[in-house]
């Protein structure tokens, strides 16, 4: 389902963010970034920008689902926990940050690349990122608008680019040619985070690692919309526990169990979704569908 913006009007009507707020009209001029929606991003902004305490508690509330005193009275909205909360602990940036470094291109990386998300189609074109936004494997997976002198392609980040500086990409050999004249070698770029295409029309889907086991696991989650920040199992005890991420790309566990597995997995954008009844697989070839995917 696309989520849905809501848009600031003085007329008293209210529209979705996504699937999980509601917000009713309000007078309060708590659009701090501004883009004429209110969301989490307004509390950070607000933060930055040194609001005050009240009124930066009017945004959180605001955004929460809290009933908030206006000049005109009193404004609400509501919030529905269980749908696609906001996790601000894990928002790495707003949608649509663009990103600046130098591009070079490479050979590698439909296999055997870093990321370990073979097979990679060859319907994609790939990249490398430097290590310091790769981050750990945080933007695995990601999809990226790159933007040269020559013009514009969609890139898969399977690889990593350790002796990159922040914001360089490596990019495919046959991909150079399309945003750049390949003679420079070394050029500037410009890229931003998009949704995948293939996260449209699908739920998410996960993979385990060979030698997963009820005893020790490794699963990697596939064909999110956005980059992954944070994986989650529930255990025995009805608590979410987080599952720690490797370099490579998978997230790795000896407590999980046999499964089947309840997962909740938070994107760079503080997006939250549940996954249930998710089956161990021994076979580390086999990809599991999920049944949930990240709003737009």
């Amino acid at each position: 389902m696309k989520s849905k913006k809501f848009v600031l009007s003085l007329i008293a009507a209210a529209v979705c963010l996504s699937p999980a707020y509601t917000f009713a009209a309000s007078s309060i001029p708590m659009d701090y970034c501004p883009d004429e929606v209110i969301d989490c991003f307004d509390v950070i902004a607000a933060r930055k920008q040194g609001a005050s305490r009240d009124e930066l508690r009017k945004v959180q509330d605001f955004v929460l689902g809290k009933k908030v005193k206006t000049d005109s009275g009193t404004s609400s909205s509501s919030y529905v926990p269980d749908e696609v909360p906001i996790d601000e602990s894990c928002i790495l940036e707003p949608k649509g940050t663009v990103h600046t470094g130098e591009g070079t291109f490479y050979g590698g990386g439909y296999t055997g690349g870093h990321a370990m998300l073979d097979p990679v189609s060859h319907d994609y074109w790939i990249v490398a990122m430097n290590h310091s936004d790769y981050n750990e494997a945080q933007l695995a997976g990601a999809y990226l608008e790159v933007t040269g002198e020559l013009g514009t392609i969609k890139m898969l980040v399977t690889d990593e680019l350790p002796e990159g500086k922040k914001g360089d990409l490596d990019l495919y050999t046959d991909a150079f040619p399309l945003i750049a004249p390949v003679e420079k070698g070394r050029v500037p770029v410009s890229w931003k985070i998009i949704p995948l295409d293939s996260a449209e029309d699908a739920p998410i889907s996960f993979k385990y690692k060979e030698g997963s086991t009820e005893f020790w696991c490794g699963v990697q989650v596939r064909n999110h919309r956005y980059p992954i920040t944070k994986l989650e199992y529930l255990d025995e005890n009805g608590d979410f526990v987080e599952i720690p991420r490797r370099p490579y790309n998978y997230f790795e566990s000896r407590d999980m169990g046999k499964g089947p597995f309840t997962f909740r997995i938070t994107d760079i954008y503080g997006q939250v979704i549940i996954d249930k009844d998710i089956p161990l697989s021994y076979d580390d070839t086999e990809i599991i569908p999920g049944h949930v995917q990240f709003p737009e």
